[in-house]
């Protein structure tokens, strides 16, 4: 079993909605975002113009060069492929976040913001510090909400399928442009999109293999 991702940019309307559920299912700070959205610049002419879309988030690569990096076993694989990173053991030597082909980390720094400077945190800020605390200086990233996924799995759910078990990413997107499930089993709808979309990943010249892939036309 391996999971992973599809990401579809032909439907993708660049809307900020996984995103901003992200930020939301994790109570990230102001200044972090595990999932972003890179967008191109114009081209054509008014009123034919157009932009593209690029969401990037962590790739839970099959063979992930953070995991090799870092000095203290922080960064870890697990055996469904979800690459994750283990506060307790994280230093903050940010190796990992230097070696990343594809720049999907963040150092989570010590200093503690506000969204809104000076009015102190909000009634969710307060709630987020004792439903999903963050450490500080460590290094932090998507993690394939594993959370939502093993809790899922230990109820009989299925990632990909019911919602309770999928990443909070693909259950919000109002396209249907984000589909989830296990890269091992050929006949999952995910593994079926990849070959019949004729779906890639991101710069595999790297040889990381990622795990998740793009619809791109």
């Amino acid at each position: 079993m391996r999971w992973g991702m599809l990401i579809n940019l032909v439907k993708c309307a660049g809307c900020y909605g996984c995103v901003i559920k992200c930020k939301q299912e994790h109570f990230l700070p102001p200044d972090v975002m595990w999932g972003r959205l890179l967008m191109s610049e114009a081209e054509g002419q008014y009123p034919s113009v157009k932009k593209n879309t690029y969401p990037v988030l962590c790739n839970h690569c099959k063979e992930p060069v953070c995991v090799e990096v870092c000095p203290t076993g922080a960064t870890l694989q697990r055996e469904d492929g979800i690459v994750e990173v283990d506060s307790d053991k994280c230093m903050g030597c940010r190796y990992c976040l230097i070696s990343c082909p594809y720049q999907v980390r963040t150092y989570m720094s010590s200093e503690d913001k506000e969204y809104f400077p000076g009015q102190g945190l909000t009634e969710l800020e307060e709630a987020g510090k004792k439903l999903y605390p963050h450490q500080k200086g460590v290094v932090t990233k998507c993690n394939f909400c594993l959370e939502r996924v093993d809790k899922g799995i230990k109820e009989g759910l299925k990632p990909g399928q019911d919602r309770e078990a999928t990443p909070a990413c693909v259950n919000i997107c109002p396209t249907k442009a984000r589909y989830f499930g296990d890269l091992d089993d050929p006949d999952s709808e995910i593994s079926v999109l990849i070959r019949e979309k004729r779906a890639v990943p991101l710069h595999p010249e790297h040889g990381t293999e990622p795990c998740v892939y793009y619809v791109i036309g």
